[in-house]
């Protein structure tokens, strides 16, 4: 989940939470909502107002919860990963683990949002015509509701990465080109066109009266322009890394040591006179397990001299590890969902070197340039 985020629990497995950022959008739509029913319906109560307002609103953003868990059950379904639901001023986000690996994935994965985006909206046409009769402050709670969720899934589906209807654009290029890589390059450009779209037309009506929703369109367009030229980032990470194994990068230099020497004689006789950031606990020569800085540190400075190594170490049978022939774009990725910065590398339980995070981004640095 995004850092600066409040969790608030799960839903099918799935943490969900809001990004602090979310309280600021919705504090917002929440005045706007009270102020509009003011002004359309002058005989409801100021409470009723109010309480109208954050109610629309409550159910705005859990009308965009349940777009992202559309994403998400989905993306379940064809045993992807989803790491979170977060809130935020944008909208909502689904970080899913890994991409599809089929683009008739990709396709359903990304329509099943505004799928059910524009059921919510019939939902709530269907109740406006329910309530037009018997309750007008419902109807107006209705249409208000629907007409946004209607917005949410016309939005979505513009053609442009990273919105819905560019990974449906990828999809289908992806599928007829056969090049994952082709495919979302021209998503992106899409991405960046219709973000610049926004970002002209957010302009043009700040300059012409309308400043502060001028304003919200163009970071709306700034927002996608970002997602999009990240997107373009990560195909040239990914070309870059194509064809590199795990046995490619690997370091053999790296300490090994005994498990019985104390945390003290790690930091002070090889941490701090080599420079290395972990060191791999030995049993003569069977691998038992990898300690860390990030180890070291949980263990007060006092008790390094009385604490072995053994004690602290991650052991082999929890550790993250990776075979030779991984490729290294899924070494990445496993270190990124693991937040570590080395992982081992095992082959029929011999430990074969290590790889770091350094190390890896180094090369990619200079396999960047050298393509470039």
């Amino acid at each position: 989940m995004y850092a600066q985020s409040l969790r608030l629990g799960r839903i099918l497995g799935i943490p969900f939470g809001v990004n602090y950022s979310w309280f600021i959008i919705f504090l917002l739509i929440t005045l706007s909502l009270t102020t509009q029913y003011s002004h359309l319906h002058p005989s409801w109560s100021s409470a009723g107002h109010v309480v109208f307002g954050i109610v629309t609103s409550l159910l705005f953003f859990g009308s965009v919860l349940l777009h992202e868990l559309g994403h998400s059950v989905l993306a379940l379904k064809y045993n992807i990963p989803v790491r979170s639901i977060t809130l935020f001023i944008f909208g909502g986000i689904a970080q899913i683990g890994k991409e599809p690996e089929k683009p008739a994935h990709e396709f359903k994965i990304a329509i099943a949002g505004p799928v059910v985006s524009a059921f919510l909206a019939l939902l709530f046409y269907g109740l406006v015509f329910i309530a037009e009769d018997s309750s007008e402050a419902v109807a107006a709670l209705g249409e208000w509701l629907g007409r946004i969720n209607l917005s949410l899934a016309l939005f979505n589906l513009l053609p442009g990465f990273p919105l819905d209807g560019g990974r449906v654009l990828r999809s289908i290029l992806w599928k007829y080109t056969g090049s994952y890589e082709r495919s979302t390059k021209i998503a992106a450009g899409a991405g960046n066109i219709v973000a610049y779209g926004f970002i002209g037309i957010g302009v043009w009506q700040a300059l012409t009266g309308n400043f502060f929703g001028g304003l919200w369109i163009g970071f709306i367009g700034w927002f996608l322009l970002s997602a999009a030229q990240s997107t373009t980032l990560q195909i040239k990470f990914r070309s870059a890394l194509k064809g590199v194994t795990a046995a490619d990068v690997m370091t053999r230099e790296c300490l090994q040591l005994p498990g019985n020497i104390s945390v003290a004689e790690l930091v002070e006789h090889h941490l701090l006179k080599s420079g290395a950031r972990c060191a791999m606990v030995m049993d003569g020569e069977r691998f038992r397990g990898l300690v860390t800085l990030h180890e070291v540190k949980k263990v007060s400075r006092d008790d390094w001299p009385l604490t072995p190594l053994q004690a602290v170490m991650v052991p082999e049978t929890e550790l993250a590890h990776v075979s030779p022939s991984t490729p290294v774009e899924i070494v990445l990725q496993k270190m990124n969902e693991q937040d570590i910065s080395q992982i081992p590398v095992i082959d029929r339980g011999q430990l074969l070197g290590i790889i770091r995070r350094d190390r890896l981004l180094a090369l990619v640095q200079t396999r960047l340039e050298l393509k470039a």
